[in-house]
């Protein structure tokens, strides 16, 4: 197998497989602090939602959404920058970066999310 410039091994991973987990985590990030998800989840829905954790919740999402919005940058940035998009090595590990500060802002969802809760 041959290597691949800028990588120190010989497997060579689509750059689309980084890019389809970070818009899989970007739209669950948007369901879940946008789309009611998170909330219905952690407070209930209909008559059964609990206000005082909606308003405990939407805190979590003002907490988790610049984070979001860094994973955006990053992974736009991996994308944009042609010293970037076309060093491979440079590319997975923005990518990678990215993911996992979507990960991060799920987490920052989550763990506000399970504070609210009544």
């Amino acid at each position: 197998m041959q290597a691949m410039p800028g990588r120190s091994n010989g497997w060579r991973v689509s750059p689309a497989i980084p890019t389809i987990a970070n818009c899989a985590l970007a739209v669950l990030w948007a369901f879940s602090a946008l789309g009611g998800w998170g909330d219905a989840a952690f407070c209930g829905e209909d008559e059964r939602h609990d206000p005082g954790c909606g308003a405990g919740f939407d805190d979590a999402v003002r907490f988790s959404a610049p984070v979001a919005v860094i994973a955006t940058a990053v992974a736009v940035t991996a994308w944009a920058m042609p010293g970037i998009r076309h060093r491979p090595d440079r590319l997975d590990a923005l990518l990678t970066v990215a993911a996992f500060v979507w990960i991060l802002a799920e987490g920052v969802l989550f763990v506000g999310g399970y504070l609210a809760k009544p």
